[in-house]
């Protein structure tokens, strides 16, 4: 009997909620609310030691983006990450536990990839070499993190984390088949407009001739860097307004089919304002400055789309336990008998 009991004290989650026994050579003991700040210091220590030991690569990291269109999301990225962890502070630093075994094989594994990605006999170019580092020190400070807070605080912030494998440039193939793809979509939309709108329009691979005017749906107008920059918008939308994954995962697929509209309805729009306006249209600021205008435009189409997603996620019920229902199923009857009771004869 004793030792069925003990049984299903380790399978069964207690009542202060620990979900059974805790592995010895996984987590540390709990850190008390007190020594919390330590722990915060030790891992912001840990940063500014990775900061300096890869200050070069981060340095090479930081002028890539300033000269790439398609990286210039990347310097805002580690301060997202860090503001959506202290939304959720109390949850995630609810309970820490230091996981030094998790922590230190992810360590070197990162270590590892890192000298990796340093090694020539690969032959990479800038940009894919620069990708392979960025993520190695992206699981590194994931690895600090894990050791100094534990596993349960890292599931608690695990898209916050995850967030900052943004950093990672595009590798060059992932990256010309998007923006194959992008232009694609963008000139068969296009051309969708012309003929909703009956204008005479002919299509020759990236190539659309109008009477008047040709134009081509060129690398730099697939519409790559507001394609990015609408994913990350949906992914950090998706995490803060809705609470399921099957609708969080709806929502952020709808950014490429939504980015190759809103580029269609831009190279439409300038191609018949240059008909029908001023042929500066096609070369004026609206052309090279007027990305922000159909990104906006983008995201008042998925707005209604967020919202319907979110009224049809069900309300969320306060969780109460099973010994208080039960006490209080208990204590409603013992009111329904007493009132019930017939009165003692005198």
């Amino acid at each position: 009997m004793s030792g069925s009991r003990a049984l299903s004290d380790h399978l069964i989650p207690s009542e202060t909620g620990q979900r059974g026994r805790r592995s010895p050579n996984t987590e540390s003991a709990p850190v008390s609310a007190g020594k919390s700040s330590t722990v915060h210091i030790y891992f912001a220590a840990y940063l500014c030691a990775v900061v300096l030991i890869f200050f070069g690569t981060l340095r090479h990291l930081a002028a890539f983006a300033l000269h790439r269109e398609y990286c210039s999301h990347i310097p805002f990225i580690p301060l997202i990450s860090a503001y959506l962890i202290f939304l959720r502070k109390k949850r995630i630093f609810s309970s820490i536990r230091r996981s030094f075994s998790i922590g230190s094989a992810l360590l070197l594994l990162a270590i590892a990839s890192f000298w990796l990605s340093r090694n020539s006999a690969f032959s990479l170019n800038e940009n894919d070499a620069l990708s392979w580092a960025t993520a190695s020190i992206v699981v590194i400070c994931i690895a600090g993190f894990v050791t100094c807070y534990g596993a349960r605080a890292s599931r608690h912030a695990l898209f916050p984390l995850l967030f900052l494998f943004l950093m990672v440039p595009v590798p060059t193939v992932v990256l010309e088949k998007m923006i194959f793809f992008l232009r694609e979509g963008s000139t068969s939309v296009t051309m969708g407009i012309f003929h909703l709108l009956n204008v005479p329009a002919d299509r020759n691979g990236f190539t659309i001739s109008v009477p008047g005017v040709t134009i081509e749906v060129a690398q730099e107008c697939s519409g790559i860097r507001s394609t990015l920059a609408l994913l990350i918008t949906c992914l950090l939308a998706s995490y803060l307004f809705l609470r399921t994954n099957i609708r969080r995962v709806a929502f952020v697929l709808l950014v490429v089919p939504m980015s190759v509209v809103k580029n269609g309805i831009r190279i439409a729009t300038l191609t018949l304002l240059s008909l029908y306006v001023d042929p500066g249209f096609l070369y004026g600021r609206l052309h090279h400055e007027g990305g922000i205008v159909f990104f906006l435009l983008a995201l008042l189409l998925l707005a209604p789309i967020l919202w319907l997603l979110q009224k049809s996620e069900r309300p969320k019920q306060p969780k109460v336990s099973v010994r208080a229902d039960t006490q209080k199923r208990d204590g409603n009857a013992a009111a329904v008998a007493e009132k019930t009771k017939p009165a003692p004869d005198r």
